[in-house]
């Protein structure tokens, strides 16, 4: 790869921590670039200026169109892009343009809503969408672990349904501001002590407080080590999710977004229900997604 690329277009990835830019020929990386100027840190008027500090290397020849998703486009982003209600197809194809003091011209896509139950998605539409494009005519249920982890039911190219489950950001908080976080002082990770507590949790779902407890309990009383609390956390946890969420994952094809930790532990989760769920790469899936979003832009212009 040239240290100054000359794309044909950029695709944007801008959630809430992280900006991730990358200089595109059709759906070829010419070059990436990550910053820290994520959703999370800027006002409406700093999104321009981090967006050309992270790009402005690659625009030596002159503008080239961004195709932009996650939360630039949410209410506290650079522009609000509407969500679409389901059942539609994942990606809406009118973009919103972002309001740009220079001549570069930035779209940003827009999210899905779900009336009932209440729910909605922002940047995981075109990781869906990705996720379509690279496996075509895939019927099945999708999921997607991260912060808050969410579960779609795939059809003829749809969205049909989603549920999402706060189940990254529980881990997030018992660990780090709960009496939990006394037991938990060191890394390591007890696969044996997760697959019990998945079970646990998936047979007695209602018991999720009670056993969250008794991991504290269990460390003064008995000495459990961190990593057996850790793996038995995360354990509860996700079985507790698995158990709320078994409509979506019964009896279908899984595929789950990711190749880390965190979409492995699912795919060993659902492993004893008899599912082999596949992982997918999720920059692959995300790239795939703004490439598609990219050409339908072209072929409107």
């Amino acid at each position: 790869m040239s240290d100054t690329p000359t794309p044909e277009w950029i695709a944007v990835d801008w959630g809430t921590t992280h900006l991730r830019a990358f200089a595109m020929r059709d759906a070829t990386v010419l070059a990436r670039s990550v910053s820290q100027d994520g959703m999370g840190r800027l006002d409406r008027t700093g999104f321009e200026p981090a967006l050309m500090a992270l790009v402005g290397p690659w625009l030596s020849a002159g503008p080239v169109p961004v195709i932009a998703c996650g939360m630039v486009g949410s209410r506290q982003g650079w522009v609000e892009a509407p969500y679409r209600e389901v059942p539609c197809v994942p990606l809406d194809p009118t973009l919103t343009p972002a309001p740009v003091t220079g001549d570069l011209a930035v779209h940003v896509l827009g999210g899905l809503s779900q009336r009932r139950p209440a729910d909605v998605m922002r940047g995981e539409e075109t990781q869906i969408a990705g996720f379509l494009a690279l496996n075509p005519g895939w019927d099945g249920v999708l999921c997607l672990p991260g912060t808050h982890t969410k579960w779609v039911h795939l059809s003829a190219g749809e969205v049909v349904s989603f549920q999402t489950f706060m189940t990254g950001e529980i881990f997030a908080l018992l660990s780090g501001h709960s009496v939990l976080r006394h037991s938990l002082t060191t890394d390591g990770f007890d696969a044996e002590a997760f697959d019990t507590a998945v079970s646990d949790a998936m047979g007695h779902p209602e018991r999720f407080a009670a056993k969250l407890f008794s991991l504290r309990a269990g460390h003064l009383l008995h000495g459990t080590q961190d990593a057996a609390i850790r793996g038995a956390l995360s354990g509860v946890l996700i079985g507790a999710e698995l158990a709320a969420a078994r409509h979506y994952w019964l009896g279908q094809n899984i595929a789950i977004l990711g190749m880390g930790d965190q979409a492995q532990a699912y795919q060993r989760a659902l492993r004893p229900q008899g599912i082999e769920a596949m992982l997918v790469d999720t920059e692959r899936a995300t790239l795939a997604g703004l490439t598609a979003a990219y050409r339908t832009q072209k072929e409107r212009a």
